[in-house]
């Protein structure tokens, strides 16, 4: 992309010249494939997926290494770098990884690579991980072979924060949003599912940018926070 040509004028107020520099050199950010969709779409909904970076952002706050299990096109991964020590992001498309390479800034560089959390665990092990919008298109018959890879990549004392859509919420989606969700959950089946794993598991609501521990068949979407790894079964 080519940087936009500007007249070198100041502008007129003196604190907004930050603005133009970073304008003129590195230049405008690009926005990923995703989330150009969103921005073209329905741009309201990116406040909304922000949102949910800031709350992983807040939970995983003081984490050394984090692991993001299905970046896509990683465009607000850079929310949770603010607040740890480094980001592993991960996505079984090369399409979306080949992306985010390509829009890496120098300024907030993460480690991006393809892998199928199907095919096994990543190491040496984090001590937080988040997955945003991906168990919902892991078929139920594969979620517990999903669950057991994102487990074994956490340290024994590793927190997991998994995002999804309620199963509620599926009558009011659009039909873009929810292609290919085959597992939507209510409260209660996350729940089950996080505990099998983990002694701790803490379900709370969100409704458009706002988490909160309201009544669940009302969220939107369902954030489970899970903590006390369990030992592995055989």
């Amino acid at each position: 992309m080519s940087k936009p040509q500007m007249s070198g004028e100041q502008t007129k107020e003196p604190q907004y010249e930050r603005c133009m520099q970073l304008y003129r050199n590195p230049g405008p950010a690009r926005l990923g494939p995703m989330t150009n969709q969103v921005w073209f779409d329905d741009p309201r909904r990116l406040g909304i997926v922000l949102a949910r970076y800031k709350f992983v952002a807040k939970m995983l706050s003081g984490k050394s290494r984090v692991l993001e299990v299905g970046c896509a096109d990683a465009f607000a991964t850079r929310i949770v770098q603010q607040e740890v020590g480094s980001v592993v992001a991960v996505d079984f498309d090369p399409v979306f990884v080949n992306d985010v390479i390509s829009r890496m800034d120098e300024h907030w560089k993460f480690e991006c690579r393809v892998h199928d959390i199907l095919s096994g665990p990543l190491g040496p092990p984090f001590d937080g991980a988040y997955s945003l919008d991906v168990l919902e298109h892991i078929p139920s018959s594969q979620e517990r072979q999903f669950m057991n890879n994102v487990v074994a990549s956490l340290e024994s004392d590793g927190v997991l924060i998994i995002g999804m859509p309620s199963i509620q919420s599926q009558v009011h989606a659009s039909p873009l949003s929810k292609a290919g969700h085959v597992n939507c959950k209510d409260q209660a089946a996350l729940k089950s599912l996080m505990l099998e794993y983990f002694a701790n598991a803490f379900i709370f609501s969100m409704n458009d940018e706002v988490v909160h521990t309201g009544f669940y068949p009302m969220a939107h979407y369902l954030f489970a926070l899970c903590a006390g790894k369990r030992q592995k079964r055989d």
